[in-house]
């Protein structure tokens, strides 16, 4: 699917990207970014230019019915091009890391058995550092330990959390319920702290390539604000008054996508209209900012500044330019 003019160019294949016996997930090209950075289009373009199949690297984009809220991909943005792990879950199902890595290795796989390339679209940071640096197993849960921690209240969980590993309650949300109980577990058996434990499994992937968009914070924050007052002009309400009235309540991991929890709020009468909308702006903005705190702490992501008006065609362009020069 390279589109005309480029095929002579393309020095990207899977043959180029080593041999079969590496792992799928390190034969692959990442594509990654703060929420609003462009990379849904760039990544279209990108794929057409690399026949390359597109894997999400979207933890939200998982869920079917979550579409306006977590800015998925329509039929019509991915322009004939193969998507993967877009809409495979139910929102009242639960993925973890480990699931979502699986999935992932097995996508890959797939893709080049086909003869094209992998190429993975998006700025879940979790996700993006499992599949470049695998996962840290831990030791088994224990069900005791964990009904008692079930439970304690989520905050005052979170706050033993900072006192006894402060950088992964630095790392974990508030309301992150199961990371947090599973990190006090960890704690609770080895007797080390989660954080600790990882960084000593954690090693950079050698040789992937992987680029975040970066584009200037006011423009970027500029984007997000005008983002969020189009998610209620198409709808957003409404998507989540339909998840709330379907077969069963959204899970814990599907309620903490940014904006559900704010329209719940809403719908709830805790929240006006205006109130609503300014805070999923500053919650997502937050999120940008910690996206790109992430993607900063990983070696194996190149920035890749783009131009206020550079389109998703230019930047595609300078992309398959690099790739081609880097192999």
């Amino acid at each position: 699917m390279t589109t005309a003019g480029t095929a002579s160019k393309l020095v990207i294949t899977t043959r180029s990207l080593g041999p079969l016996s590496i792992n799928p997930l390190h034969r692959a090209v990442y594509l990654t970014g703060p929420t609003a950075s462009g990379k849904t289009a760039v990544g279209v373009e990108l794929a057409r230019r690399l026949n390359a199949e597109v894997i999400s690297l979207d933890s939200m984009a998982l869920y079917r019915g979550m579409s306006i809220g977590t800015a998925k991909p329509s039929l019509d943005e991915r322009q004939g091009v193969p998507h993967h792990l877009i809409d495979v879950l139910d929102p009242w199902e639960s993925a973890s890391v480990a699931w979502y890595r699986d999935q992932a290795t097995a996508a890959a796989a797939s893709i080049l058995a086909r003869g094209r390339l992998p190429l993975f679209v998006g700025g879940t940071p979790l996700y993006l550092k499992a599949c470049l640096r695998g996962l840290f197993a831990g030791p088994a849960a224990d069900p005791q330990m964990r009904q008692t921690l079930e439970a304690e209240e989520t905050s005052a969980l979170h706050q033993r959390l900072a006192r006894i590993d402060p950088p992964t309650a630095a790392r974990l949300h508030g309301n992150d319920r199961r990371r947090v109980i599973r990190a006090l577990e960890v704690h609770a058996v080895t007797g080390r702290p989660l954080s600790a434990l990882q960084t000593e499994h954690d090693q950079p992937a050698a040789g992937v390539h992987v680029v975040a968009l970066q584009r200037p914070r006011p423009l970027l924050y500029q984007q997000i604000n005008v983002r969020v007052i189009q998610m209620f002009a198409n709808g957003f309400i409404e998507e989540v008054r339909a998840l709330r009235e379907g077969l069963r309540p959204l899970s814990d991991v599907a309620a903490q996508g940014v904006g559900y929890r704010e329209v719940i709020d809403l719908l709830d009468g805790r929240a006006t209209h205006a109130e609503t909308v300014e805070r999923i702006q500053t919650r997502t903005r937050q999120f940008a900012k910690r996206q790109e705190t992430w993607f900063r702490g990983l070696v194996e992501v190149k920035p890749w500044p783009v131009g206020e008006r550079e389109s998703a065609v230019e930047i595609a362009g300078r992309l398959e330019e690099w790739l081609a020069s880097a192999k």
